[in-house]
């Protein structure tokens, strides 16, 4: 039986560079990075080459790089300090946001009673930049939370167009780039961010690190308290060889982006010609097919299949070795459908199978044409 990954919105495959230098860390870099002799002092070397690393590649400073376990992590922590510490008192936010955020978002909310209000989208599924600016004229302190790129239909947000709004208005902007972070260009002196989150195993790095970046004199305090690792913001013993690992995946990412970013380009344009030559009545959520407004990664088919067969289809997916999603990856243990998908379908769009395909540079055009050969014994 074939075996063919297309989830790579949920978790990429490690680059072997990433497992060989993960590797040698853990042989050689054992030390406690908090310890002062020399085993320690190795290791807590490594952290702080890891940060100006990440740093460089976001135009900013050292000292705002924050290592969490991962982007859930670093969102609570933007968005819980935001509120208990910034003395935030509303949170602009979307219905299509991950569930870190919008679970988070609802927590505070019942919580520290904060007013939370969510941006008009068109029926693509973007942001109504116009009621945005709307929604910060307001006298509280205000913070905005928009993913840079959504991780179940791979819209874009115009990130630099927000953050000059939220300057303007005196407000907080914080954005998930989980989905982005390796796969964009991101200069943060360029782009009005105060906070945001990154998760390491979607360019290729392991699962359990990703990085915060929170502005520097932003004023937030620790989310886990024990140690003062991480300039204080973040306690706990730091693996090193995660660190490591992140920084090389993001090395190898960046120093190949051009070259990977036209290959995925490729087999995604001959995924949707494959999938509008053999299904007529195909179509695409959100701007998946939109190169321009959508992310290379990412492509949210809705498929014409009958609906009874719709529960099954993953799972007669995975029995032809074809891993793909519904959704987020967090949501899979739920019976309940895609929360974007509801926010951007008509009812009977909703009542066809949908499903998200994510590319990276690991797959080739063979897998496409395995995977619509599958998908044609359903039709």
């Amino acid at each position: 039986m074939k075996s063919v990954y297309f989830d790579s919105a949920a978790t990429t495959q490690l680059r072997p560079e990433v497992i060989d230098k993960m590797t040698q860390v853990m042989h050689e870099c054992y030390g406690n990075a908090s310890s002062t002799h020399s085993f320690g002092r190795s290791s807590k070397s490594m952290i702080e080459q890891a940060r100006k690393t990440v740093a460089k590649y976001l135009n900013v400073s050292a000292s705002e790089i924050i290592f969490t376990s991962g982007g859930t992590e670093a969102d609570n922590l933007a968005l819980l300090s935001a509120v208990r510490d910034l003395g935030v008192k509303k949170i602009i936010t979307s219905r299509i946001e991950h569930h870190a955020v919008l679970y988070t978002v609802q927590q505070l909310e019942r919580e520290y009673g904060i007013s939370v209000v969510y941006v008009d989208l068109d029926d693509k599924g973007h942001v109504d930049y116009n009621h945005l600016e709307q929604l910060l004229q307001s006298s509280k302190k205000t913070l905005v939370s928009l993913m840079h790129v959504n991780n179940e239909v791979g819209n874009i947000l115009d990130i630099k167009r927000v953050g000059d709004l939220c300057k303007a208005n005196n407000a907080l902007f914080h954005s998930d780039t989980v989905q982005s972070v390796g796969h964009y260009n991101l200069d943060l002196q360029e782009v009005k961010l105060d906070f945001l989150a990154v998760s390491a195993h979607k360019f290729h790095g392991p699962k359990g690190v990703g990085f915060a970046f929170v502005r520097k004199n932003t004023g937030i305090k620790p989310l886990i308290f024990g140690g003062e690792q991480e300039r204080g913001y973040r306690a706990g013993t730091e693996a090193v060889h995660n660190i490591v690992g992140l920084e090389e995946a993001l090395k190898l990412s960046y120093d190949n982006l051009e070259t990977e970013r036209a290959y995925i380009i490729d087999l995604k344009k001959y995924f949707i010609k494959q999938l509008q030559s053999n299904f007529s009545d195909v179509s695409f959520n959100g701007s998946c097919s939109d190169f321009e407004n959508s992310t290379y990664t990412v492509l949210n088919v809705c498929l014409p299949i009958a609906p009874e067969k719709g529960p099954i289809l993953l799972f007669q997916l995975d029995l032809k070795g074809i891993a793909c999603s519904k959704g987020s990856a967090c949501q899979s243990g739920s019976a309940k459908g895609s929360h974007v998908l509801s926010q951007i379908l008509c009812y009977e769009d909703m009542q066809k199978p949908s499903l998200r395909f994510s590319f990276s540079k690991y797959n080739t055009k063979e897998e496409i044409d395995y995977v619509i050969e599958v998908l044609k014994e359903f039709i």
